[in-house]
């Protein structure tokens, strides 16, 4: 037995060590200077682990789980937003880039071992539900996520339109956990949204940066110029919810509103493809260089125009990115609450058996050299909307990347929610407890006259308008 179990280490170790030289090789072949000795020891390490496991678990557990299973515990011990996709995940993953998928429309992460909503998807099961950005999900119907890979989750949460789910959810300020029945849909996300508010203001409502995001948005510019007749004096462009997507869909939406050629964004990370400095022209977001290039048709009146831009503790990553460049720029007033503060970019990159890894490749940073990476974007004009002290932010993850100035600066910003946290509990002890209240949960629609923050975009432009025409 010891001779056959020596044997099969053995085999398992030279298997092993086979798969990482060939990964090691294919991944550094093109950067030969960087290229690091294999850990060696280590490695014999893992192998024996592996081998163990095989010969004495108390059932007999497949090569691929395992494997599979190491893959996916290196990839979330990185950070929360790194993670493995098997094949089934990869392509729903594309899927939902494209703006199509099932399943309850949120955008999750993992923290303490439960899964996070970062954002519910605008109009999708898990937004009229009444989920909410920061609540922890502790349980998918008899099941408890503790233990689970984010993966595992959501293939849990996906399933077949019109069948229901029951959802744990422990949120902050509340007491006790509380369950949501949430009927599942096939979801085709509309990223773009968009509408004249009255005569000369025009208001546009992003939902996430998809593939087709930044045609979107400028077909909807041009729409509010034709629907107005005229040069709008001033347009709304909100990004509050918004969990973000991809990339050069917010290079694409920056270059609606700003001069072509100015820098919208840069990321700095170690491999030399991660360093990037993207402006606003045509090359940083149109995939096709021969194809349509639709923000040279905007009217030129659009990078003008008086802009509010809203954002609260939902809106992350792309939308912070937009943000955070008109911002910069002075293009745009920035209300609402503080965002989320996810600073970093995630790669997707393929692996040859039609899997996928997402990896942290890169911080990124504002015009103006701002991280935003844990700390967000600060409103020029706060606006509570009600919700912002109940809700995490990427500061609060455990296991998150930190942001490059943390060392220089003063770390209050990571104690900030201990002043939220004592009156949140003073709020909880006046108010039911969170499943009685999510029964009467209607979400406030944006742009409506129940919107306080949407409102309060409105008189600002119209100030501003007010104020030039006084001038």
């Amino acid at each position: 037995m010891k001779k056959r179990f020596k044997n099969f280490s053995l085999i398992s170790i030279g298997v092993i060590f086979g798969i990482l030289v060939s990964i090691n090789l294919s991944v550094f072949a093109d950067k030969k200077e960087e290229a690091k000795k294999l850990p060696v020891e280590d490695l014999r390490i893992f192998a024996e682990v592996f081998g163990k496991i095989k010969a004495d678990y108390v059932e007999e557990v497949a090569d691929k789980k395992l494997l599979t299973e190491a893959l996916n515990g290196m990839l979330a011990g990185l950070d929360p937003h790194s993670t493995f996709l098997d094949e089934d995940h990869f392509k729903e993953m594309q899927q939902g880039t494209a703006g199509e998928f099932g399943g309850l429309g949120i955008e999750v992460g993992m923290e303490d071992g439960f899964v996070k909503v970062i954002s519910p998807i605008e109009d999708t099961p898990a937004f009229k539900a009444g989920l909410q950005s920061g609540d922890l999900i502790i349980k998918l119907d008899d099941k408890s996520v503790k233990g689970m890979t984010l993966n595992d989750a959501v293939k849990l949460m996906r399933g077949k339109p019109g069948s229901t789910i029951n959802v744990q959810i422990l949120r902050k300020g509340k007491d006790t956990p509380f369950d949501v029945k949430i009927t599942r849909a096939q979801i085709k996300s509309q990223s773009v949204k968009a509408k004249l508010i009255q005569e000369d203001y025009g208001y546009l409502r992003v939902t996430q940066f998809q593939e087709r995001t930044g045609e979107d948005v400028a077909k909807s510019i041009n729409k509010l110029f034709a629907e107005n007749k005229k040069p709008l004096n001033g347009i709304i462009l909100d990004m509050r919810n918004n969990p973000g997507g991809l990339l050069n869909a917010a290079v694409a939406v920056s270059a609606a509103f700003i001069p072509e050629g100015e820098l919208v964004v840069y990321t700095e990370g170690r491999a030399k493809d991660s360093k990037m400095h993207l402006t606003a022209i045509p090359e940083n977001f149109i995939r096709d260089p021969k194809g349509n290039n639709y923000i040279s048709k905007l009217p030129p009146e659009i990078k003008k125009t008086p802009m509010v831009v809203l954002v609260n503790n939902g809106s992350a990553s792309a939308s912070e990115i937009v943000a955070g460049a008109l911002q910069d720029h002075k293009r745009a007033l920035i209300v609402g609450t503080k965002s989320f503060g996810k600073g970093s970019v995630q790669s997707i990159l393929p692996m040859n058996n039609g899997t996928a890894i997402k990896l942290t490749t890169a911080r990124y940073f504002t015009p103006k050299g701002r991280s935003i990476q844990a700390k967000g974007i600060d409103p020029d004009i706060i606006v509570e909307d009600g919700f912002s002290g109940l809700m995490s932010r990427e500061a609060d993850l455990n296991n998150r990347l930190s942001n490059p100035e943390e060392n220089k600066q003063d770390k209050s910003e990571s104690t900030e929610p201990k002043t939220d946290e004592k009156n949140n509990t003073s709020e909880s002890s006046k108010s039911d407890n969170g499943a009685e209240a999510l029964k009467n949960f209607k979400p406030v629609e944006f742009g409506t006259e129940e919107d306080k923050q949407f409102q309060e975009a409105l008189n600002i432009l119209k100030g501003i308008d007010m104020y030039k025409t006084i001038k």
